[in-house]
């Protein structure tokens, strides 16, 4: 079991959306620390699965957690989360509603969660967590406008190229098939892109 001072990659990552020097500020970080607990996930096993009720908001400490749906009995990827990041069924975690997708280890995956009632505790009680979790939503919705726009307007090439450009973690440490469903490209298309780019 992770000591408290192993979470420091989740007290990292908050703070990078908190712009606040007051000292008092530190005993709610070390709030939020101990609210958060640790979870192992081994390859392919499910965070959630889809029409069950999600019951966890992350941190991805290592690993990635592919959001997938099931369409025609075909599964497409719909989101990739990365170390480093916080993720979710958002709507399912905070409703308590069947998810409409599932959420799975690719590969082990370390956590830190917190379940429905500590989170909304600290939203209500902590500044900084309601802080972090206002700047979080608004930099995720400003990027699925930009993801939205991208699949209208930019050709399957140009969408590989801007994931190069922005997520090169993505293409080094995701199976290729995974990227070709985020992107909305088929498997062929995919491999014929990447060997014309390099």
């Amino acid at each position: 079991m992770k000591t408290q001072n192993d979470s420091s990659a989740l007290l990292n990552y908050l703070r990078h959306f908190i712009n606040d020097s007051d000292k008092h500020s530190e005993q709610q970080f070390s709030e939020i620390a101990h609210r958060f607990k640790e979870l192992t996930l081994k390859r392919n096993q499910l965070l959630v699965e889809e029409n069950q009720v999600c019951p966890y908001f992350c941190f991805v400490d290592s690993g990635i957690l592919q959001h997938a749906i099931v369409v025609e009995t075909e599964e497409k990827t719909t989101y990739l989360a990365l170390r480093n990041s916080v993720t979710s069924s958002l709507n399912s975690f905070l409703n308590k509603i069947p998810s409409r997708k599932s959420i799975k280890a690719l590969v082990d995956c370390q956590l830190w969660v917190i379940d429905l009632e500590n989170f909304q505790d600290l939203l209500t009680n902590n500044q900084v967590f309601h802080q972090f979790y206002y700047n979080l939503i608004e930099r995720q919705i400003m990027l699925i406008d930009d993801y939205r726009i991208d699949l209208l307007t930019l050709t399957p090439e140009e969408r590989y190229k801007k994931l190069l450009a922005t997520e090169p973690k993505l293409l080094q440490e995701v199976p290729l098939h995974y990227l070709a469903s985020f992107l909305g490209i088929s498997n062929r298309h995919m491999s014929r892109i990447r060997k014309n780019i390099g």
